[in-house]
């Protein structure tokens, strides 16, 4: 065994680079390892709406994502039925932005970011199980590709290994808030169909997405309620293709493509929070908070939780603060800024007919370009869900609406 690190960060995703390159940006002497290796894919959703493409911008790696001809999307296009809201969000440290990369292009990029502040990387290295010492985590045992066991010991160790965490499951992170899954979610990638920036298109107990990726790709996005989960899981593709049909516009552009992988997707997709620390231990993105995809906000939020986390952890190691009070305040902010979110995304990914009162908003909605687009920004993250779906401010656009049918 080494003499340590000062961080182990188990997971070198979108989760545990950020928070590798964030803590050797300050110092501290860090160990990232990841059972992949890189580039390389994972099946999950890609999407960088503004606030995380805004840390990217503070972290200094936002001209790398632009520089891996990933387009970026400034407008959403929501089609309700009977007529299409358009809309950009307002910015958020001066970025509107969005962009949608492959996670062979993030990924690697995110690595090779913390390989450049100082990190050490270790790459095809599968982590076994952790160390500990009386009741506190110091450490990690794990297997190099080549079949080598290795155990390595660390002041904390940071799981960052997704929604199925070997951290979390070893420590027995308390779940602290649950909601039950909703949806099953499966998405492929198109060549020779153009997209105007983001489509969204809502149905009945469906949702339908578009949106451009690396290497003139289009990625399409459906989901179904779980409990279609096995008839849609019996023909995939051709549930995935009478799903499209509902948006007869992009099925027509389909229709002229052609699909360059094969479909992929889950009905496993649970809505959670976990505790994300204790004694020698942390969690950080899908470790400790998962979401359905709905809103596309999973790896923004991974991004400001790594920035949360840093904080905390570096806190706690220069001496600044006690350990256990900075990580309190890095689970008290991660909530606070996620629960809104949270209880809006569950809401929505019900596929449930939208009530009467989001109708009337639509509605209203509908000419009123300035709410229009602050409708987006809540739902994209650049401004908050309670003040925009505030009962004032909701009756403020409502009385706006020109009189008449909707």
């Amino acid at each position: 065994m080494t003499n340590g690190y000062d961080v182990i960060v188990v997971g070198a995703r979108c989760a545990g680079s950020p928070t590798a390159m964030l803590l050797a940006r300050r110092g501290q002497r860090v160990l990232l390892v990841d059972r992949a290796t890189f580039p390389s894919d994972t099946p999950t959703a890609h999407f960088l709406i503004p606030p995380g493409v805004a840390r990217l911008q503070r972290w200094g790696l936002l001209d790398r994502v632009r520089a891996t001809n990933c387009p970026p999307i400034r407008t959403w296009h929501l089609d309700v039925g009977p007529f299409t809201l358009s809309g950009s969000p307002p910015p958020v440290d001066g970025v509107a932005e969005s962009y949608a990369p492959r996670r062979t292009v993030l990924d690697k990029l995110l690595v090779d970011a913390a390989a450049a502040a100082g990190a050490e990387v270790r790459e095809g290295f599968a982590v076994d199980d952790l160390l500990w010492e009386d009741g506190r985590v110091t450490g990690v045992r794990g297997r190099t590709a080549g079949g080598a066991v290795v155990a390595e010991a660390a002041r904390w160790v940071v799981g960052a290994d997704g929604l199925r965490s070997l951290v979390a499951r070893r420590v027995e992170a308390p779940v602290t808030a649950e909601k039950p899954a909703v949806c099953c979610a499966y998405y492929g990638y198109w060549s020779g169909v153009p997209v105007r920036d983001s489509e969204l298109y809502a149905r009945d107990r469906r949702i339908v997405i578009a949106f451009p990726t690396n290497d003139g790709l289009t990625c399409i996005f459906i989901e179904w309620p779980v409990e279609e989960f096995a008839a849609f899981r019996a023909d995939v593709e051709g549930n995935f293709r009478r799903t499209i049909d509902l948006a007869p516009a992009l099925a027509e552009r389909v229709g002229r493509g052609r699909r360059e992988e094969r479909i992929v997707g889950s009905g496993d997709l649970p809505n959670v929070f976990r505790r994300p620390y204790g004694p020698g231990w942390a969690l950080v993105g899908d470790a400790g908070f998962h979401k359905d995809p709905y809103l596309a906000q999973g790896i923004s939020d991974a991004f400001r939780d790594a920035d949360l986390l840093a904080d905390a952890l570096d806190a706690g190691l220069a001496g600044r603060q006690r350990p256990e009070e900075a990580l309190a305040v890095y689970e008290a902010a991660r909530d606070a800024a996620a629960t809104a979110n949270f209880e809006l995304n569950h809401q929505l990914a019900r596929l449930e007919p939208p009530p009467p009162e989001m109708q009337q908003l639509f509605g209203a909605l509908r000419g009123n370009q300035s709410e229009t687009d602050r409708f987006f920004g809540a739902l994209l993250g650049t401004l908050p869900v309670p003040a925009f779906f505030a009962p004032d401010n909701l009756a403020r656009i409502l009385g706006a609406a020109p009189a008449g049918p909707s």
